[in-house]
């Protein structure tokens, strides 16, 4: 399945890399092959591509399955992929551009640069549209399959117009205080950078970014992507696929949505953003910390950004449709240990998550650099093994082996199961689970989780006994 990588990759700059040149061992593409088989098998992927690269250099690219169903067409090295939000990720940097030209201060309101946002808009600084801390409402709703604004048949026809939806909305929550993904905020910022340029967004974009990097094989919005290359969007419905039924955004959504791009360019997107090309790496790590919100939590994401830090790594990314996701992961700087991961699919009969496809190839590309994917593909593939063999085995390398700080084994083993019980179901998850609670059996968070999953299998009497269990060592604990 391997494939050469593409020699059109920008410099590493200072790294001093040739990005075009592979250093792929044999041993890794053929452990990374298995690996991309082993998800096509478990979650039914129609068509997956992937690329790794490591410190500037591309060491494994592969595609499989088919990017058209109904002609049995084959996904190769040139398929293009709906990215959807990954658009996100252009129209952030963009954002982090005049950050790193002074022309923008993240903490001054966004109606000092966008003309007529709503009132109560006024005073919401531009990080928290940024970090979709703003509390505005969405523009459009889902109505029988159908993306319809208020008081349109169909989507609002102008920016303007949709801005006027949402803001006619009441608002969600006080800016700052809490987290609400809505394409609304990304609106917002394409005003903004449409009023300091002076240009439509989808010009702004080529200009400054598709162009620069010769991004040829990105477009935004479907429309110029040649039919013989693009991949059908499919969806899982009762365990099978099916043609998803995907409206396609305005043109002023382009900078929120309907990305359409290659592996290829993703990447060289990426190794051009890690080498300092578009922003300068010390604006970027400055930006990519995290926010605190006024209740005191921490935001996930981090100027326009989901950001992860885990196993002594920031991990920077985002997903698109929940099918596609690239992810960007630096080792204390972007001068530091850097690898970029993206992983594109047109969809699975079980509607994997797009971080537990990366998180597999993380964990064969990688393992000692990050041990936290290895844990998640080492509990699925447990929960999946049948009967209890290996349950020892898997407890005694949990102890021992896994390379997590006790300290956070617990809460890494219940998200994996959460998210091997959204993937695969409640009753692959149930295995995990109760892993946890043999694991940690005066934990209260465990034996709750636990009883979840009970009672989404519809084990009442089982379920409200744990949940007992952990109310009442919860109370254990709260007494001392």
């Amino acid at each position: 399945m391997a494939l050469p990588a593409q020699a059109d990759s920008p410099g590493a700059g200072e790294r001093g890399l040739a990005l075009g040149a592979v250093a792929t061992a044999p041993e890794l593409s053929a452990r990374l092959d298995a690996q991309l088989e082993t998800n096509r098998e478990r979650y039914g992927i129609a068509g997956q591509a992937v690329l790794v690269a490591h410190n500037g250099t591309i060491v494994y690219q592969a595609e499989g399955g088919e990017r058209d169903r109904s002609q049995h067409a084959p996904v190769t090295a040139d398929t293009v992929f709906g990215a959807q939000s990954l658009a996100k990720l252009f129209t952030s940097t963009l954002v982090m551009q005049l950050v790193d030209e002074g022309a923008l201060d993240l903490d001054a309101p966004a109606s000092r640069h966008v003309p007529n946002l709503p009132a109560a808009w006024q005073a919401i600084p531009v990080r928290d549209f940024l970090n979709h801390s703003s509390g505005v409402a969405e523009y459009f709703e889902d109505r029988n399959g159908h993306w319809t604004s208020k008081g349109y048949i169909g989507l609002a026809p102008t920016l303007a117009a949709a801005l006027a939806v949402a803001g006619d909305a009441p608002m969600l929550f006080v800016p700052g205080s809490r987290v609400r993904y809505t394409q609304t905020n990304f609106l917002v910022l394409s005003a903004l950078l449409e009023a300091h340029y002076r240009q439509p967004y989808p010009t702004i974009a080529r200009r400054r970014i598709l162009q620069p990097l010769e991004l040829r094989s990105t477009w935004l919005g479907k429309p110029g992507v040649p039919r013989n290359r693009a991949a059908v969007a499919y969806v899982g419905r009762q365990g099978a696929l099916q043609a998803a039924n995907e409206e396609a955004f305005k043109d002023y959504g382009y900078g929120h949505s309907d990305l359409q791009t290659t592996v290829a360019d993703m990447n060289r997107f990426l190794q051009a953003l890690a080498a300092g090309k578009l922003v300068r790496p010390a604006t970027l790590e400055a930006l990519w910390q995290p926010q605190v919100l006024s209740s005191g939590s921490t935001n996930y994401i981090s100027s326009g950004w989901d950001t992860l830090r885990n196993d002594g790594y920031t991990q920077v990314g985002h997903d698109g449709g929940t099918r596609v996701r690239a992810r960007l992961a630096y080792k204390g700087t972007l001068a530091g240990d850097t690898w970029i991961f993206v992983y594109f699919t047109n969809g699975s009969a079980r509607n994997v998550w797009s971080s537990t496809l990366v998180d597999s190839v993380m964990a064969v590309a990688a393992p000692e650099a990050f041990p936290h994917a290895l844990l998640s593909e080492r509990l699925i593939a447990h929960a999946l093994a049948e009967g209890s063999a290996g349950e020892d085995a898997m407890q005694a390398w949990l102890r021992d082996g896994s390379g997590i700080p006790a300290a956070e084994l617990e809460r890494a083993i219940n998200a994996t199961g959460y998210a091997i019980r959204e993937n695969l179901g409640a009753r692959v998850a149930l295995k995990v689970f109760t892993l946890n609670t043999t694991l940690y059996p005066g934990s209260a968070n465990a034996w709750d989780s636990l009883a979840e999953c009970h009672a989404a299998l519809g084990d009442t009497a089982t379920a409200e006994a744990m949940y007992a269990k952990s109310r009442a060592l919860a109370g254990t604990a709260k007494g001392n």
